[in-house]
């Protein structure tokens, strides 16, 4: 007799187990998942962040094609004036307008003083 006790006791525990674990199975399905929210959370910073940074290398393009369009001005009005030049006689011209004498040109281009009068001359 008592192993027909422990055996309906056995059942009893079973079916309870049972029973709770399909209560709780159906639980979940209801109850609000906290990592949908944390993913949904991530989304939309991750959206505001590439739009930020979309923002932000739209305004730098902006910012460097007017740096580039100034020096660009600046270039052709510097550039007229010396357009078909060779660069050694544009350097002599440089270091002659900043004030250097005909020998210290002569020692920086390693050129000869002659020539670099002829240079200056010329031009």
């Amino acid at each position: 007799m008592e192993d027909k006790m422990e055996v309906s006791r056995m059942i009893y525990v079973l079916i309870t187990l049972i029973a709770v674990a399909v209560i709780l199975f159906i639980l979940t399905f209801f109850m609000n998942d906290k990592f949908d929210d944390l993913e949904s959370q991530f989304e939309q910073f991750s959206i505001s962040t590439m739009q930020d940074t979309y923002q932000l290398k739209k305004k730098v393009k902006i910012l460097e094609e007017e740096l580039l369009t100034e020096d660009f001005s600046t270039d052709i009005q510097s550039t007229r004036t010396e357009e078909n030049k060779p660069l050694l006689i544009q350097k002599v011209n440089h270091l002659h307008q900043q004030g250097y004498s005909p020998e210290a040109i002569s020692e920086r281009t390693e050129l000869s003083s002659n020539d670099i009068k002829a240079i200056l001359k010329n031009n």
